[in-house]
């Protein structure tokens, strides 16, 4: 009986990590509270597509690399094998992957492990006065495309004015986000924004996290949508989005599904809102065939 020779996968395609300085690590709460250990995470995540034509893709599928964590390895597998080019965003550091493929089937294969160190926030971080914003933070102020703070600015202010300003006002945005708004897939679109989720009360991280977002806009708070790699039981595998308000001088992490502890999001980048952080922007008539963005926690050995 004659068998079909198994299909290898080419080799890795090797790609730079820029050394930023090592992200300093939060101590817990408290005086002389000891800081908890980093964390290892695995990150295995595979694209398939099937190409009618010649395709340009933008990926944002690398974690990043800074902040609050560190990659420490990290390998590339094209299939077919094929030219690619990464390079950083200037601001955010984050990283995009460029490519062109051939028609027919095109597989993306990216491979991680990552360092994270913990995560604690000053719950009695203050919001940070317009006059003293940095530049660089100003532009997450505004209204874009899915996150429309001019026209939710009368909806935010009752419903959250009264609230102490600071992490704790930021907090109950959250909390009204979970509690007010079912995460039902298929609820919306690719093209819905705050308002439409706002308006049906129902939708997916992206769009939980946009609302977050625009609450946050029309009280004067800076904020941005952040995607990254979380495990989670239900749905199947995707790619997660949080928000992050700028409080105190430092962007903090908020995520309104409860469906992955922030403390374990793996970043891949942060924006404006979804147009800046797409995992795949494609440029051309193309089928997905398979997702599958994993991620798991190394344990330390018991040695």
């Amino acid at each position: 009986m004659t068998t079909a020779a198994k299909k290898k996968r080419p080799p890795p395609s090797h790609i730079d990590v820029a050394e930023p300085a090592k992200p300093a690590r939060r101590r817990a709460d408290g005086v002389g509270a000891a800081p908890a250990p980093a964390r290892r995470f695995k990150i295995d995540c595979t694209l398939g597509y099937q190409l009618e034509q010649a395709t340009s893709f933008l990926f944002q599928i690398h974690a990043q690399h800074g902040r609050d964590q560190q990659v420490l390895a990290e390998a590339l597998t094209l299939d077919p094998s094929i030219a690619s080019h990464v390079f950083p965003d200037p601001l955010e550091h984050h990283r995009f992957l460029r490519l062109q493929a051939p028609a027919g089937a095109f597989t993306v294969h990216y491979a991680a492990t990552v360092l994270v160190e913990p995560r604690v926030w000053n719950t009695a971080a203050a919001e940070v006065p317009v006059n003293e914003l940095p530049d660089s933070v100003l532009h997450h102020l505004m209204p874009t495309r899915y996150c429309e703070s001019d026209l939710l600015g009368n909806a935010a202010f009752k419903m959250f004015g009264q609230h102490p300003p600071g992490y704790q006002r930021v907090q109950a945005i959250s909390d009204w986000i979970h509690d007010n708004v079912d995460y039902k897939v298929g609820s919306t679109t690719a093209t819905s924004t705050a308002v439409d989720v706002f308006r049906q009360r129902a939708g997916v991280c992206r769009d939980f996290a946009h609302l977050g977002v625009t609450f946050c806009r029309a009280l004067n708070i800076p904020a941005r949508l952040v995607v990254g790699y979380a495990k989670f039981q239900e749905p199947p595998p995707d790619f997660h989005a949080v928000f992050e308000a700028y409080l105190g001088g430092e962007w903090m992490l908020f995520d309104p599904t409860r469906m992955s502890p922030v403390e374990d999001l793996v970043r891949i980048a942060a924006g404006r809102d979804a147009k800046d952080v797409a995992f795949s922007t494609i440029f051309g008539p193309v089928q997905m065939l398979n997702m599958a963005p994993l991620i798991e926690e190394e344990k330390p050995s018991a040695d």
